[in-house]
């Protein structure tokens, strides 16, 4: 596989995961960098911002045109990373945007809200009702920005190869099931 997309829910461990996936491989860690530089291409900075923007609390709501060049660069820099290959994709509807390649594996992360919860209280040193908020929030808006962009179920198991459920999984464990997955399907692709 030249490209690995990681999904994850917050407070499921997903970023630590892709980080340790990258490094044990060698890849390079993409995430915010796919916003930077698709904002770049399409000469919308008001767009990347909205976009890291999580919670909505700029809000900054950018022109339909805006909206549809930064796409269609988000569209042309996730190409062009799995293109160069060696990358891990954080985010950023990778598995929608590059559904259909053969050289790209694409993993969910997931976990049991309560879960979440704990880890993301834990983390931020926040009360559990904070971290329930944050985890909703996050939910609703991913959930929404699929729907909406790429008319799709952010939970569909069909848009991934691999589904990881960390409620009772280390972050090693994780990225080396994702690691195996990844020989796995290099090799079934060469025989192929």
């Amino acid at each position: 596989m030249n490209a690995i997309t990681i999904s994850r829910q917050l407070g499921s461990l997903g970023t630590r995961i892709a980080r340790e996936v990258a490094q044990r491989l060698d890849y390079r860690l993409v995430w915010r960098e796919v916003i930077n530089e698709a904002a770049r291409r399409a000469g919308a900075p008001e767009v990347a911002l909205a976009t890291i923007d999580d919670l909505g609390l700029l809000g900054l709501q950018p022109s339909q045109e805006a909206l549809q060049a930064y796409e269609e660069a988000v569209r042309e820099v996730m190409g062009d990373l799995a293109d160069e290959g060696e990358v891990v994709i954080v985010g950023r509807a990778g598995q929608v945007i590059l559904a259909g390649r053969a050289d790209v594996l694409h993993v969910r992360i997931i976990a049991p809200p309560e879960v979440r919860v704990g880890r993301i209280a834990s983390r931020q040193q926040i009360p559990e009702a904070a971290a329930r908020a944050q985890m909703e929030e996050s939910d609703r808006t991913r959930r929404a920005y699929l729907l909406h962009t790429y008319q799709v179920a952010w939970n569909d198991p069909q848009l991934y190869d691999l589904v990881l459920n960390t409620a009772r999984m280390t972050v090693p464990s994780a990225a080396d099931l994702i690691i195996h997955a990844r020989r796995a399907a290099r090799r079934e692709r060469d025989r192929g």
